[in-house]
């Protein structure tokens, strides 16, 4: 009798912890109906929503409304930005609908020129996607919004600054429309990456299906890092350029930041990826530690990188990304037994 309630006492104790270990089939699976699909979802409802309100702030001037709601479409595009494979990388929607990092200024000076030539096919959505990338997407709307000029919105002078805005909304709706129905395709990407076959030409083998998840993940921490905060913060004796920093105008520099952050520990956590306790506690402290750098940060970024508090902060972000794709890139890939390979950061 001692001996079977040992026995017992001992299974007990083991279940939980195998319970959570699901197969690589399921892992991916997860990753797509419980992240993939529901957030390219939430972004095409957010960018119908934006699309709306630039047409009512053309016909009745309310741009605080415009504001609230480019805010919360940029940030749903935050959530889904990572997944640089299928839809948002074809028909370069991933630079159309957001041209970043723009070092040399290129997609400003050809936006200011577009609004000081005031073509009328360019307030078109059918002119506009006949134009440079620069100008189609939501660097190109938060300068209508809340760049030099942007007073006139709700004058008779803006009318067509108005319109042009209002056309990059409609095309930002159209491509995360396109975006959401790639996914939501039964025949499409998410078959090839959950049920993978050698016939396929990108994703045949379940390790080749996973490699391409974690690779998503580490690589887009990787980007955080190195195209968000590293370019803007202050490093060494150098001083820190807050104009280099995404939606410095609009003041969705960290917002963006965060929903970058929640959606990479999102498909973590809900992919049920790690499977190995420890390796999964130094996983979610990592995210607990970046998340917790960004609540810092309360100021506009211009006045945080000044603070010696709130760049301190940014300095902690910046070692929790590291942290992070060490983590994930490394240990998290060699406990799976893939390999994540390079990302298109390097070489840049």
């Amino acid at each position: 009798m001692r001996i079977f309630a040992a026995i017992l006492a001992a299974l007990l104790l083991v279940t939980p912890a195998s319970a959570q270990i699901i197969s690589p089939s399921e892992m991916l699976r997860s990753s797509v109906a419980n992240f993939v699909r529901p957030q390219t979802k939430a972004f095409a409802t957010r960018t119908t929503e934006l699309s709306k309100a630039m047409y009512i702030l053309c016909a009745n001037g309310d741009l605080p409304a415009a504001r609230e709601v480019f805010a919360k479409a940029a940030t749903a595009y935050g959530r889904i930005e990572f997944l640089r494979v299928g839809p948002l990388m074809e028909e370069n929607r991933v630079d159309r609908i957001l041209f970043f990092p723009d070092r040399k200024g290129i997609g400003l000076r050809q936006v200011q020129q577009l609004l000081a030539e005031a073509d009328p096919a360019s307030a078109t959505v059918p002119g506009l996607q006949q134009k440079s990338i620069a100008v189609q997407g939501f660097g190109a709307l938060e300068f209508v919004l809340f760049g030099t000029g942007y007073e006139t919105l709700t004058t008779s002078d803006g009318a067509f600054r108005c319109a042009y805005g209002a056309a990059v909304a409609k095309n930002l709706e159209e491509m995360a429309s396109e975006i959401a129905a790639g996914w939501a395709d039964p025949e499409g990407i998410a078959k090839r990456l959950t049920q993978p076959d050698p016939s396929y030409a990108d994703y045949r083998t379940t390790t080749e299906s996973l490699e391409a998840v974690v690779g998503l993940v580490s690589h887009g921490i990787e980007a955080v890092r190195d195209t968000r905060i590293n370019p803007f913060i202050a490093k060494g004796d150098g001083k820190a350029n807050p104009k280099l920093a995404l939606f410095w105008r609009s003041n969705q520099t960290l917002p963006m930041l965060s929903a970058n952050i929640r959606s990479l520990r999102s498909l973590v956590e809900l992919s049920g990826v790690v499977t190995d306790p420890a390796l999964a506690t130094d996983i979610t402290t990592a995210f607990d530690n970046a998340e917790a750098a960004i609540a810092k940060v309360t100021s506009p970024v211009e006045e945080a990188v000044a603070d010696p508090v709130q760049s301190a902060a940014l300095a902690d972000l910046v070692t929790a990304t590291q942290d992070l794709q060490r983590l994930i890139g490394e240990d998290l890939s060699a406990t799976l037994g893939l390999s994540v390979g390079f990302s298109s950061l390097d070489g840049d």
